[in-house]
């Protein structure tokens, strides 16, 4: 029964796509402006993402600044979990797919 209602439903998909009707009056969105004459990105806001195997393991090594604050690691079978230096000193906690707790931003406003 199960079957029949699926291969129905499958059936009944492109009768029920051509029925909709978009509403009236849309219009295509305009093209985005350029970028300022002279404007560089830069480049150094962008993490470093270095790509590495380490026996069977895949790790990507995240940097900012030449700096290593993250690593994910993914294991043959597939499960991903993250290496965080959460406040900067070189130690790493490891934080699985769902963190049981609360990442608060720590954001370094300033260096000395």
């Amino acid at each position: 029964m199960r079957r029949f209602l699926s291969l129905l439903l499958l059936c009944a998909l492109p009768a029920i796509a051509d029925s909709v009707t978009p509403p009236a009056g849309l219009q295509p969105l305009p093209e985005p402006p350029a970028p300022p004459v002279g404007y560089e990105p830069d480049l150094s806001l962008e993490p470093q993402v270095t790509i590495t195997k380490r026996g069977e393991d895949k790790v990507e090594e995240f940097r900012m600044h030449g700096k290593l604050y993250m690593m994910k690691v993914t294991p043959p079978h597939g499960v991903p979990y993250f290496l965080i230096d959460e406040k900067g000193t070189g130690n790493f906690v490891r934080q699985g797919e769902v963190s049981p707790s609360i990442l608060v931003p720590m954001w370094l406003l300033k260096s000395f």
